[in-house]
């Protein structure tokens, strides 16, 4: 009777500790247009997935200011207006060149793009398009950013 009663006795269940999240700095890049905002977004260089020019802060820089050096590096953005304040927020899941994962969160930083170069440091290591905010947002992955790209 004894083994009955602790089989019905429910079991604790201990939480594992998350690793902390890292942040990184994103440029939600887009434009003005006659038929409306477009959104810039580029592949990722592994999985080629849709995604926002992003990467970790720089030291020495300001967030809004290594997002911005990250749209140029990925995205060939030469000349932009750049919020200073983040606009939002999106959380994902890194995958590492060792093959584990780690979670981020990423600033969101509008962007306005006034001028994009043809040659750029990852030009061919990416594919850049423009979408509206609706087509941007069937695109990406990460649930936050969707929603961040329907505001728009």
């Amino acid at each position: 009777m004894s083994s009955a009663r602790k089989r019905s006795e429910p079991r604790k269940v201990t939480k594992q500790p998350q690793p902390p999240r890292r942040l990184q700095v994103a440029a939600l890049c887009y434009k003005e247009t006659k038929v409306g905002r477009k959104v810039l977004l580029i592949t990722s260089r592994d999985t080629r997935r849709w995604i926002v020019p992003k990467g970790w802060p720089m030291k020495g820089k300001d967030d809004h200011e290594a997002a911005l050096i990250e749209a140029w590096e990925e995205a060939g953005v030469s000349k932009a207006d750049i919020e200073e304040e983040p606009m939002g927020y999106f959380e994902y899941a890194k995958g590492l060149s060792s093959g584990a994962t780690v979670p981020v969160e990423a600033q969101v930083y509008m962007t306005r793009v006034r001028d994009l170069k043809q040659s750029y440091p990852e030009v061919d290591q990416r594919t850049r398009e423009w979408f509206s905010p609706d087509e941007a947002a069937e695109l990406v992955d990460e649930p936050d950013l969707k929603a961040i790209l329907r505001t728009l």
